[in-house]
């Protein structure tokens, strides 16, 4: 063999082996079949057990059901807070709420010093999108961002699968308005669900017009069941279901009273479905304590991505590939949750600040300006369903129009009345959370024992409520300077014999 040969045989070697290693590490940055697309559903302000897969008896929601039947179902998942913006805010970081400043607000700002989740993914490769709300109300702007903390927008997910040319990996936030209200009064019962067989909640009253609202809200979580399908249609048809994760949820509570904005169950406890073909064992129901805020580090852990250790979070992995059902993670035996302000609704801006713990026996909650109305100031109760009486919401109208009726007033005072400092729940014998058991003295060793473990809690994540810290959540500017002077519709004037306007910040 001639040197040119020998020259040539070496410069073929040493340029295959440049190319293995090429092809090696695209393989690596955005060829990985490890790395699953993540298809987040979520819904707005839905209480975890109106879905069919949960057993409401009158709302129907196969596609939902669908997912839960080739996935996991979580029975105890909460969000971070029972309003809008912290919720996601939490879900986006990973953290609780008093760790994110302004975010932990309505219609505030997420700072963009705090890392999300999507920023992540899509430094690590992925293609990043997001239809409808996103994080919000807020202002992405004073955020110090381009777009939404939830990704790009696109007007449609058929769009979005379009607009990744090179095959990344992605991940898809598709965030619905239902079943956010206001809703048609009388869709419901118009659709044909069957009035009687809707399970009023005890702290409402069982009245034809608060079954009939709750069938409007079962309506939308139908519409909203009709956009999960043609969501999974379109995954379907592209040829990437078998290495996409599903996650279904709510943000929040549904929109009554003692729900949205409401550190009880129906305010926190959200539905909760996640499935991965291959991946995660199907058909699985499990009570470990879950929180959304535990899927920015599960999204990390599935993507490859180290899980950056401010977030307060716990990736749900071990959960979701187990083949277990029931309890399959021991130290999730509780949950933490947190409401700043909500609406502007009190005078001078103030909010309703509290905390709580939930187990599986307990709900305890400490409010810490009990003085305040939870509610919202008088008479418009701006932290109940419409913030500012302005468009319908028949339970709230009836309640309040009724509320010096004997047999209603005890409706009123669980949804609107003050509240003490403390309180606290026996589950087992109360489910609907009605009967505050904190001041009776056979709970008193058990108060201690979860006012403890609250505290301990909130101190070694740095809640500044008990470090002493600087609290800024009544302050801070509220992006939506209509809600200042809440003006009601002509139906609430003439009900409630309201004023037409009202204002938060008199003298100004």
């Amino acid at each position: 063999m001639n040197n040119l040969s020998k020259n040539n045989i070496c410069k073929l070697l040493v340029l295959s082996s440049i190319l293995f290693l090429v092809l090696i590490s695209c393989r690596q940055q955005d060829k990985n079949p490890d790395r699953p697309n993540i298809l987040l559903i979520m819904s707005d302000n839905q209480s975890w057990n109106h879905v069919g897969c949960y057993g409401d008896p009158v709302v129907k929601t196969p596609n939902i059901d669908m997912i839960a039947k080739k996935g996991v179902k979580f029975t105890q998942a909460y969000c971070a807070s029972p309003s809008c913006s912290p919720a996601r805010a939490g879900m986006l970081t990973g953290q609780d709420i008093w760790r994110l400043e302004e975010g932990a607000n309505l219609h505030g700002i997420l700072p963009k010093k705090f890392p999300i989740y999507t920023d992540m993914l899509e430094d690590a490769g992925y293609f990043v999108g997001s239809w409808g709300k996103g994080w919000g109300p807020g202002n992405v702007k004073a955020s110090g961002r381009e777009f939404n903390p939830a990704g790009k927008k696109y007007e449609s997910f058929s769009e979005f699968l379009k607009a990744n040319t090179e095959n990344k990996p992605w991940t898809f936030w598709f965030s619905s308005h239902k079943p956010h209200r206001p809703y048609k009064v009388g869709s419901g019962v118009a659709s044909g669900m069957d009035i009687n067989k809707v399970v009023v909640p005890k702290y409402l009253p069982d009245t034809a017009v608060v079954r009939s609202d709750m069938c409007d809200y079962y309506y939308d979580i139908e519409r909203f069941d009709d956009q999960v399908g043609e969501l999974l249609s379109t995954l379907k048809k592209s040829g990437q279901w078998d290495n996409t994760m599903i996650v279904i949820c709510s943000d929040n509570g549904w929109q009554m009273p003692r729900g949205l904005a409401n550190l009880y169950d129906f305010g926190t406890r959200v539905p909760l479905v996640i499935s991965w073909k291959g991946h995660i064992p199907e058909n699985r129901t499990t009570g470990d304590f879950a929180n959304l805020n535990d899927l920015a580090p599960t999204f990390l852990e599935v993507a490859g991505i180290k899980i950056p250790g401010q977030m307060t979070a716990k990736s749900l992995t071990n959960i979701l590939f187990s083949n277990k059902n029931g309890t399959i993670d021991k130290e999730r035996d509780f949950i933490v949750t947190a409401r700043e302000r909500h609406a502007l609704c009190r005078k001078d801006g103030l909010g309703y600040p509290g905390r709580a713990i939930r187990t599986k026996d307990f709900l305890y909650i400490r409010n810490f300006n009990p003085e305040r109305w939870p509610a919202g100031d008088p008479p418009l109760y701006g932290d109940v369903d419409a913030h500012m009486l302005h468009y319908p919401c028949p339970t709230k109208m009836f309640i309040l129009a009724n509320k010096d009726n004997p047999k209603i007033h005890p409706y009123f005072e669980l949804g609107f009345g003050k509240r003490p400092a403390e309180e606290l729940y026996d589950i087992r014998k109360d489910p609907d959370q009605i009967n505050n058991v904190a001041y009776k003295k056979e709970y008193q060793d058990i108060k201690k024992k979860l006012s403890d473990k609250l505290m301990t809690y909130l101190k070694e994540t740095g809640d500044p409520r008990v470090t002493g810290g600087k609290i800024i959540w009544d302050t801070i500017r509220y992006y939506a300077p209509g809600d200042f002077k809440p003006h009601p519709s002509p139906e609430a004037i003439n009900m409630l014999h309201l004023k037409k306007e009202y204002n938060y910040f008199p003298g100004e």
